[in-house]
């Protein structure tokens, strides 16, 4: 029985038909140069867009925010151009789309950034994992991450006027909103936890100071955009690229009580089943109960993610442990998700050696069911 997620929610000013949303997924297939959408990525959203609501791929607010190869970008108009293409295809397809705006902050590469500088990020820190970048010839690989450099506090302004301006860029790109991302071991994230931060000044040491910058740049989008235009993502627990906190209820209660002061359209909080690709089996069993607290605290709509199948996401709704599921890799595989879901049908297997980069292969080619 899947009753509970075939039924209609608001979310912001949109009513989803459902409740299986497509979680953001890396695929590094942008358009070179110049980080562009093209015609492919465009058709591998329509044919998606049954999702209850498409979320897209991280997609990087300016050229410093870039840490993995072929990434799509949102501060050209080049980039506005190419995402137009992608947000008109999934309109024609009844679908709603929400853009994930991301600066990766210490998870990047001199390559990327501009003038071949040092990444950037709260602390000068070792960072434990790699990044996809490019090689001599031309061939997307697994590198080291360079210990960054700290962000002078002048710097930060530049920041949050970056994600201003994405914001409105998506807008202009025909996007219907906005998720902020602040999980997963980047910039945002980078600063909430206190693993990664060891700042002295404003945006460092107590938790006020540590979830600043997150809080300024929601204040900046919601500005630009509507605050009902803005979804905001959070990994309470997550550990993936060194991520860690002192004090997790503490830091990421105070951050979803604070976002109450907006009427977001919803939190998407990401559960700790997953770092990066690979299943985590020694994930921090106080997330169920770090959940059940920003469940109780936050006003709004709550979406969850992190290894959820048919079964297991109609029980957390059933549950109240939610409102929205959002999939990831079943999405892959399965562009008519929903109603493989709806009808039981079985589902297509997901190719990782086509996760990242590459053509159509492992991207549009997976059939929908007959």
């Amino acid at each position: 029985m899947t009753q509970h997620l075939f039924q209609p929610i608001a979310v912001g000013p949109y009513t989803l038909t459902h409740r299986v949303a497509m979680a953001p997924l890396t695929r590094s297939r942008a358009g070179q140069p110049g980080d562009l959408p093209t015609a492919l990525n465009a058709e591998y959203y329509r044919q998606r867009a049954s999702a209850a609501l498409i979320i897209t791929e991280a997609t990087q607010i300016s050229r410093q925010g870039q840490g993995y190869a072929w990434t799509p970008g949102i501060y050209s108009d080049e980039q506005v151009q190419g995402w137009r293409q992608v947000s008109t295809q999934v309109h024609e397809a009844g679908g709603l789309i929400f853009m994930q705006l991301w600066h990766v902050g210490r998870v990047s590469h001199p390559s990327f950034q501009p003038d071949n500088a040092l990444p950037v990020a709260p602390s000068a820190l070792p960072v434990p994992g790699k990044t996809f970048i490019v090689d001599d010839d031309g061939n997307g690989v697994w590198g080291d991450v360079p210990v960054p450099r700290a962000l002078e506090t002048a710097e930060i302004v530049q920041i949050i006027e970056d994600y201003r301006r994405a914001a409105r860029n998506a807008l202009k790109a025909g996007m219907d909103g906005i998720e902020i991302h602040a999980g997963n071991g980047y910039l945002l994230d980078q600063f909430i936890n206190s693993n990664s931060n060891q700042r002295e000044d404003a945006y460092g040491g107590s938790v006020e100071n540590r979830a600043r910058l997150l809080l300024q740049v929601v204040e900046a989008v919601a500005d630009e955009v509507g605050a009902e235009r803005v979804g905001v993502r959070l990994t309470p627990m997550g550990r993936f690229m060194g991520m860690g906190d002192a004090t997790p209820e503490a830091t990421f209660g105070h951050i979803v009580s604070a976002l109450n002061r907006w009427p977001l359209a919803y939190l998407h909080l990401v559960e700790p089943a997953v770092v990066g690709t690979v299943k985590d089996e020694h994930f921090d069993p106080r997330w169920d109960a770090i959940i059940g607290q920003l469940r109780t605290q936050w006003k709004g709509v709550l979406m969850v993610a992190g290894g959820y199948d048919p079964k297991t996401a109609e029980h957390a709704l059933a549950a109240n442990r939610a409102d929205i599921i959002a999939f990831g890799r079943p999405f892959l595989a399965n562009p008519d998700l929903p109603r493989r879901i709806r009808e039981g049908l079985a589902l297509n297997a997901s190719d990782p050696s086509t996760f990242f980069g590459g053509d159509q292969r492992g991207y549009t080619d997976y059939p929908a069911h007959p």
